[in-house]
């Protein structure tokens, strides 16, 4: 399997089943142990000094966001950022939201 930061999204189809419990668990080894499976998403919790810092990060996922046209959901508390990762056209999981967390952790560990 390539690399997940080298992936690309694609378009999700509704009726496309969700991963598995096991697919998503060999997927979730793939990115950083800061984002924890979930029933049917997966999320990181992110702090920084201030709501600025805060805010520079949640642009730069915004537009890594875009380019994959992958949307997380994000919640913003002044210096903590809560990102969460869900396939919605499935209600669940797809390689889609790991691609997307490992594009997450590159811009992060660079900061």
């Amino acid at each position: 399997m390539n690399n997940l930061k080298n992936q690309k999204c694609v378009p999700c189809e509704g009726g496309t089943p969700p991963l598995t419990k096991e697919e998503s668990e060999k997927l979730l080894a793939q990115v950083s142990d800061q984002w924890h499976l979930n029933e049917k998403s997966i999320s990181a919790d992110f702090k920084f000094k201030n709501f600025k810092e805060s805010m520079a990060f949640v642009n730069k996922v915004a537009e890594i966001a875009e380019q994959e046209g992958h949307h997380p959901d994000i919640y913003i508390y002044y210096s903590k950022v809560k990102l969460e990762l869900t396939t919605h056209a499935i209600k669940g999981l797809s390689i889609n939201d790991f691609i997307m967390a490992s594009k997450i952790d590159e811009i992060n560990f660079k900061k």
